[in-house]
């Protein structure tokens, strides 16, 4: 049993067959209608297509301005890309720990981080989870620093602002990235997007993902002059391409059945494990909806995490260990750290995330509940 699995079928291999027989393959028509429904999903003024989060979240922090120097607030607990994306704009990630309940950055932590060199706070809904941004968006705001969502796993999750429901990504930082990666719960293969509102920093992202240069292909093609383009900046090759984009928006017309599955799983999840002395359940919230890309499960300290993960394997079930701690990764580990990261170090150390996809049967989970249980010396699910 995979610990994940991309939602597809044949209108997405029709949709990229149709994309091929076009003859435009790159960057093109497909692309620009990908980037208004997912906008438009999200509130968003602009969608901004990219061939990666990390090249998302790269153009998002040099679109603010990081650069040579600077500093940039994160979690270590996140995938490495969320901290080379720092570092490729010339800055030093500065890490501060996480919530442990829901393994988001601590709003504490960050507010005590802020020193005069902090360029950004780049946050992340990890696992889907939406982070506290209200209590984030007063501390950049107080400081007058901008906020960067990492919504890499955060496609259709939801948070209530001021009482009102609304889709991660609106955003309500400078902008929101997205990632499409087949671990994600909408895939284009690989892909990116970007959200925000504000049309500068939207202007400076189609200009730097495709080489700098001022009149994209597609004006010039169409064009019944010729037309001269300039290259008015170092640039990119961050483009997606009409392929990619053909699958994301039949992907993205499964977004509210694949997303209110993985609720139902999660939930069902709940009632299987809830029973387990010392076994820590996610926690969602009030305030946020999760899309539940990952379902993360806390041990109990008597356990040993690899063994009882090597257990599962051995049963045919996948797992994958507590989400890495960039700062233990050699391009960080010898890096000046100034803040405890204990909570980020014990979340990887004694959590494991469990299979969910949308395809998972009410007896794929019942099995997986039965071989955890049994591990943990526990009884049969229910």
């Amino acid at each position: 049993m995979p610990i994940a699995k991309p939602f597809l079928d044949t209108a997405e291999a029709d949709a990229a067959r149709d994309a091929v027989l076009s003859g435009w393959l790159s960057q093109g028509q497909q692309v620009a209608a990908f980037e208004r429904e997912f906008a438009a999903m999200t509130g968003a003024k602009y969608g901004c297509a990219v061939s990666n989060c990390t090249t998302a979240l790269h153009l998002a922090l040099l679109a603010v301005g990081v650069g040579q120097g600077d500093e940039v607030i994160t979690s270590s607990h996140s995938f490495i890309a969320t901290a080379n994306s720092i570092r490729y704009c010339g800055a030093k990630p500065i890490f501060v720990d996480i919530d442990p309940a829901t393994y988001n950055l601590d709003p504490l932590c960050v507010a005590e981080a802020i020193t005069p060199s902090t360029r950004a706070i780049l946050t992340i809904h990890q696992m889907g989870m939406p982070c506290d941004l209200t209590s984030l968006l007063a501390v950049a705001n107080q400081h007058g620093v901008p906020l960067i969502e990492d919504a890499a796993c955060a496609s259709g999750s939801q948070i209530a602002i001021d009482g009102d429901w609304e889709f991660v990504g609106r955003p309500r930082g400078t902008a929101a990235c997205f990632s499409f990666h087949p671990r994600k719960v909408i895939t284009t293969g690989e892909g990116g997007m970007v959200t925000t509102s504000d049309p500068e920093i939207d202007s400076k992202l189609r200009l730097w993902r495709q080489h700098g240069m001022n009149v994209p292909d597609t004006v010039r093609h169409s064009s019944p002059q010729v037309i001269f383009e300039d290259y008015v900046s170092v640039g990119f090759n961050y483009r997606m391409t009409d392929i990619q984009a053909a699958i994301g928006r039949k992907q993205l017309e499964r977004l509210p059945t694949i997303v209110a599955r993985r609720r139902a799983i999660a939930s069902r999840y709940a009632e299987l494990l809830g029973d387990v002395d010392g076994l820590t359940l996610p926690f969602e919230p009030e305030w946020a909806r999760s899309n539940w890309q990952s379902y993360c499960v806390r041990l109990p300290d008597r356990v040993d995490q690899k063994t009882v993960m090597q257990s599962l394997l051995d049963q045919g079930i996948a797992t994958r260990r507590g989400i890495m701690c960039s700062h233990r990764e050699a391009p960080y580990a010898g890096e000046e750290r100034r803040h405890s990261l204990r909570q980020s170090e014990l979340a990887q150390d004694h959590s494991i995330l469990l299979p969910i996809y949308a395809q998972m049967t009410e007896d794929d989970q019942a099995r997986v509940a039965d071989a955890l249980k049994a591990e943990l010396g526990y009884g049969r699910a229910a």
